[in-house]
């Protein structure tokens, strides 16, 4: 008989603090509306075709709006951007009108909106999209690109965020 290990959320919430990784705002706007939302979930798939993915909660409701306008741009964020990153992941509950106005955007192909001062930004037409427990994982394909300043970059690692 085999022994099966359960592991439980809040253990493996803690192993994966110890994970450090690049914060990023990602953003859509078209029919179905305009959001923006700070994640950490998000990697490079392939560089031909140029293909990222990032992983956002679907059960929150509102992320339905990035499969709905089927585009999203991904927004690397730099140490300065600490405040946007909190300000896009919900904290101090602001609306999304005001968490926009705490920036410079513009757009580049898919009209989502772009991080002007971004390190990077890849802007994307969702290729696919992956249902995955309590996950909805989008893969784009880059139809738009900026490469920013080199500043140092914002990570979130041990449940906060450090400058690289």
């Amino acid at each position: 008989m085999l022994k099966k290990n359960e592991i439980q959320p809040r253990l493996y919430r803690d192993a994966m603090a110890n994970f450090a990784g690049h914060v990023h705002v990602v953003t859509t706007d078209g029919p179905a509306g305009r959001r923006g939302t700070t994640i950490i979930a998000a990697c490079s798939v392939s560089d031909d075709p140029p293909t990222v993915l990032v992983c956002l909660m679907r059960t929150n409701p509102a992320n339905d709006i990035f499969a709905k306008n089927g585009v999203f741009a991904l927004n690397t964020l730099g140490y300065h951007h600490e405040g946007l990153a909190n300000a896009f992941s919900g904290l101090g509950g602001l609306s999304q009108e005001e968490r926009f106005a705490r920036a410079e955007w513009d757009t580049l192909s898919t009209g989502s909106p772009t991080l002007v001062d971004a390190l990077s930004v890849f802007d994307c037409r969702i290729v696919e999209a992956k249902d995955m427990a309590t996950h909805r994982v989008l893969f784009g394909k880059v139809t738009g690109l900026r490469v920013g300043n080199k500043v140092r970059p914002l990570i979130y690692h041990d449940r906060g965020y450090h400058g690289l």
